[in-house]
């Protein structure tokens, strides 16, 4: 774990006293195909899960592996788009852009992903208690896709009305300070551990 992530994490923590983690890795099957490894140095207290494998050929087995660590580690973990896989691994439920993939909604914890204003209040709607606005600064798993910045993304952020509000896309030791201070915490593929 990069020692600056570290360090801005314990500080928001401190800072918010909240119960939700303040650093989210989003798995990739591309980008981070085990995500075992990573989740295994995750620091308890201070981080959460998203799985997003969606091109794994054996999504469910692995989810259920990534589920079993995760519970082993005390670390919360969402499952991106699929309400019966979240349901059947014991995990919240990501939803993206807002939206819910189908009737299951009995999920204790509930995460979306925003590219914009409009998604932030669609997530906001259906109860997300964190919203990922992204992309916040350029990301490789986007690389053509307009970035918000500094700036703007404080602009949408403060927007919200109920849910914790974290940066998306890009993040890194480099750019985590440029973040304002109301930002709940923050989710990367590779930026924890660069």
């Amino acid at each position: 774990m990069d020692a600056r992530l570290l360090a801005w994490a314990r500080a928001v923590k401190q800072r918010r006293r909240g119960k939700c983690p303040v650093l989210w890795l989003f798995t990739d099957a591309r980008r981070l195909p085990d995500p075992l490894p990573a989740i295994a140095k995750l620091p308890k207290r201070l981080s959460g899960v998203v799985f997003r494998h969606d091109e794994a050929p054996h999504r469910a087995a692995l989810a259920g592996r990534v589920a079993a660590l995760c519970r082993a580690r005390q670390i919360p973990l969402v499952i991106a788009g699929d309400a019966r896989l979240a349901a059947a691994s014991g995990a919240g439920m990501h939803l993206r852009r807002g939206f819910w993939p189908g009737p299951i909604r009995t999920h204790r914890l509930v995460t979306a992903s925003a590219h914009n204003a409009i998604e932030l209040r669609r997530a906001e709607k259906t109860g997300a208690q964190i919203i990922f606005l992204s992309p916040a600064f350029n990301t490789a798993s986007h690389p053509d896709q307009p970035v918000f910045g500094a700036v703007r993304w404080a602009n949408i952020a403060q927007t919200a009305r109920k849910s914790e509000v974290y940066a998306l896309g890009g993040v890194s030791r480099e750019n985590i300070n440029l973040l304002p201070c109301f930002c709940g915490g923050v989710g990367a593929i590779s930026g924890l551990f660069a």
